[in-house]
């Protein structure tokens, strides 16, 4: 019952429409005639219309089909009869006393496609009258008194191949009725025309001829159409030829088409010049650079033929290249509008921009100054050695003092070291320790920075000496990213750290050794409630100072806050005796860089001479994999972190191709070759670090989105170390100068896209990272995965 209810509703509501739509054309509309939406039907004789319906602008331009019959009182269509039916598609006039039909009727209506004129009385019907458009079907004219003579005659050579003619007749000037098909009145034949030359090529400023001549009966009406010429012209007209000339040829003019057409009452034909105009390059504009998505210098040049352009930056040719290259947007015979496009430029690219415009005929030149960003803070090495006036010379016996000081202190630290060597202890875990003292520095269990306000830059005090050296300059950079630094503060006041007793822990094997100590499998039992005993991942800590072992509680607290699906649980620590421990969940599979080489092509090369039979990665996996670790990293943003130190070596995964961001600090020593050495301890990751980041001591959220767009590239390379061709130095030159690791073979274009929306060079350009999350999800979403790869 409500089905049929509402089946009767929504008819009810249709005709409600269908009678609306009627009763506002009811003022508007003739008596004869019904007038809808789209369509007027004129069929009534009484009391008949005079002309078309004229009904307001809009319905007029909604009208697409015109049937008008049965009409007394029609007897021509004017010019203006159907002017504001610019969508007329259909027309039927029959069985009205229409005679005449000016010959600009239809000016206006281009869509005209459908024309039935039959059954009425037209005697002739002018050419012009359908010049404007092409009809699809046939022109209906059949049961018209059609006259015989020329002016009719385009009728039959339009319709010859079509089935109307057959049905055409025409009476002639005795009234004798004849198929229109045998129509051949005397002295009447369409015009045909030719230009000579068809194209005029000639220097700016020089002089040209072309002659125009026709043919046809009667006698051609021969016309130039010289409306939008520049150039000075005249023109000689004879009977059947009209000569033209041209004076101080016109830049503007080139690429022009002149149309020389001849006209009788047959018909009409064309034929045209092109005008091919030379001249000498001119740089009409060239302007200071703009931004858009890259920037852009904007120029605009002319010439005849297209002048070749080359680019000068200070001087030295430009190569062009991906990032840095000439655009055109807009070309014309004359112009063209382009610019010179530069993807991420840096301070290396300010300066002075030469553009120069070569032809055959000549060549043009103009300069703009460019400031893209400001240079960073630059020291030159020579700097650091004076950086306050020199001392004066010390007087000789205070010289002798001072040397034998110095000499009395390296001994007693040379004593101190032999008898710390030499008696150090050993762990009371059974694990060989060392006596080197738990820093701020490479010991740090954490490869987390707690940041406030999403931002974190060390202050001047944390720089030290040590520098990039980049060709003749110096760039400041910070210490080893992954360090953790004064986080107690930001942590929750109430945090409780687990404390595992030391004989609950089993070890099993050792998985590796960093400079904080080593890590092994092992057994811890009275772990998780409904399990007797589970894998973890025992991370041991070397004998440190109080300073260390307040790091390493610090660091503890920090990790316990840490709870996500996609950050490596971590259990608590054991600090009964040393070595200090910490327990972490145990992942199978290890790290993901070892896990994406050890499944992609290059698999074979890394199975130690053995048969390799693991199955390498599909692309919906890479995705399964890039989303996993695009949501821990939406929840480190979350919680206010900045991880500084995000790659696949620190990566793990464990069963089902579940992976996790967690880093039990070894990656600095199996992956050596991923840090950049600075100094004596300092190492970066600069292949994963943005360049405010190298260069300015700037580590954001946005510098870990950058980071996270490596990772996809490992992901889609089979974990490929990134600029893996080039040095660090080179690595760091590139990164600075606003270059971007190329689109892997394997990777789909959706996600190349991704990892340059996180490259920005400006950090507020990069993608969110919850966006890059659910761009992810929706790629994988549509990609199933399948996890029997592990086995």
């Amino acid at each position: 019952m409500d089905t049929g209810a509402g089946e009767y509703g929504m008819a009810r509501f249709g005709f409600l429409v269908v009678l609306m739509g009627l009763w506002r054309f009811s003022d508007a509309c003739p008596e004869s005639c019904t007038c809808s939406i789209s369509r007027i039907v004129c069929i009534d004789s009484e009391p008949g219309i005079e002309d078309f319906p004229v009904l307001t602008l809009d319905d007029m331009e909604n009208i697409t089909e015109i049937h008008i019959a049965n009409q007394n009182r029609l007897f021509d269509i004017s010019d203006s009869s159907l002017r504001n039916y610019i969508n007329l598609r259909n027309l039927t006039i029959t069985k009205t006393r229409l005679t005449s039909i000016s010959s600009d009727a239809f000016y206006n209506n281009t869509r005209l496609q459908y024309v039935n004129l039959r059954d009425n009385n037209l005697s002739m019907l002018s050419w012009r009258t359908f010049q404007n458009f092409n009809i699809s079907y046939p022109l209906l004219l059949a049961g018209n008194p059609l006259d015989c003579v020329c002016e009719n005659l385009w009728i039959k050579l339009r319709l010859q191949e079509e089935m109307e003619s057959s049905e055409l007749t025409c009476t002639d000037e005795r009234g004798v009725t004849m198929d229109f098909a045998t129509l051949t009145p005397p002295d009447c034949v369409v015009p045909k025309v030719e230009v000579i030359p068809k194209t005029v090529t000639e220097m700016e400023g020089g002089n040209a001829q072309a002659v125009c001549t026709a043919s046809g009966s009667p006698v051609p009406l021969i016309q130039w159409n010289l409306d939008m010429l520049s150039t000075h012209f005249e023109i000689e007209s004879l009977d059947m030829e009209n000569s033209l000339s041209l004076t101080g040829l016109s830049p503007d003019d080139n690429g022009k088409v002149i149309v020389c057409s001849a006209e009788n009452m047959v018909g009409q034909d064309e034929a045209t010049l092109l005008l091919n105009i030379l001249f000498p390059p001119t740089i009409q504009h060239l302007l200071s650079p703009e931004r858009d998505h890259h920037w852009c210098i904007p120029f605009t040049v002319t010439g005849n033929p297209k002048p070749v352009l080359h680019w000068y930056h200070e001087n030295k040719l430009l190569e062009e290249q991906d990032y840095i290259r000439t655009m055109i947007h807009e070309s014309t015979e004359n112009e063209d509008h382009g610019c010179l496009q530069l993807v991420n430029p840096t301070h290396i690219h300010n300066g002075e921009y030469r553009l120069v415009a070569k032809n055959e005929f000549g060549r043009d030149e103009k300069t703009v100054l460019a400031q893209f960003i400001d240079p960073p803070n630059i020291s030159h090495p020579d700097d650091d050695y004076y950086p306050d006036p020199p001392l004066p010379p010390l007087d000789d016996s205070v010289a002798v003092y001072v040397v034998v000081g110095i000499a009395g202190v390296a001994l007693t630290g040379c004593v101190l070291m032999v008898i710390i060597l030499k008696y150090g202890r050993n762990s009371k875990f059974g694990i060989k320790g060392s006596s080197s003292v738990i820093s701020n520095d490479d010991d740090s269990a954490s490869p987390l920075h707690h940041v406030s306000n999403g931002n974190n830059t060390p202050s001047s005090s944390e720089m030290g000496p040590d520098a990039v050296i980049i060709g003749m300059t110096k760039i400041p950079v910070i210490e080893n990213p992954q360090y953790f630094r004064n986080s107690g503060s930001m942590l929750k006041s109430d945090t409780f750290v687990h404390h595992i007793k030391r004989h609950n822990i089993v070890l099993k094997r050792e998985l590796g050794e960093g400079a904080f100590g080593k890590v092994f499998l092992a057994e811890c039992y009275n772990l998780v409630p409904d399990q007797e005993k589970i894998h973890v991942a025992v991370k041991t800590l070397k004998e440190a100072t109080e300073s260390g072992r307040a790091d390493f509680y610090r660091e503890a607290e920090l990790l316990t806050n840490l709870q996500h699906e996609h950050i490596v649980t971590f259990y608590g620590v054991c600090v009964e005796s040393d070595p200090l421990i910490m327990v972490f969940e145990y992942m199978k599979h290890g790290d993901l860089n070892k896990f994406l080489r050890s499944h992609g092509p290059d698999a074979v090369l890394m199975a130690d001479g053995q048969h390799s039979i693991l199955v390498e990665l599909t692309q919906s996996q890479m995705l399964h994999i890039a989303q996993q670790i695009a949501a821990g990293m939406v929840y480190l943003a979350s919680q206010h972190f900045v991880h500084r130190d995000l790659a696949t070596r620190n990566c793990l995964v464990g069963e089902n191709l579940l992976v996790k961001i967690g880093d039990f600090g070894m990656s600095r020593d199996v992956y050596s070759t991923d840090y950049y050495r600075v100094g004596g301890h300092t190492m970066l990751p600069i292949r994963w670090m943005p360049p405010e980041s190298i260069m300015y001591r700037r580590f954001t959220t946005e510098s870990d989105v950058w980071s996270l767009g490596v990772v996809l590239w490992e992901i889609f390379t089979y974990g490929k170390q990134p600029w893996y061709q080039l040095s660090n130095n080179e690595v760091i030159e590139c990164i600075t100068q606003g270059r971007v690791l190329q689109r892997p073979r394997t990777c789909p274009k959706e996600v190349y896209d991704l990892m340059l929306g996180c490259w920005q060079r400006e950090p507020y350009m990069r993608l969110n990272i919850k966006e890059i999350h659910s761009m992810l999800q929706s790629l994988a979403k549509a990609s199933p995965v399948y996890l029997d790869i592990l086995g």
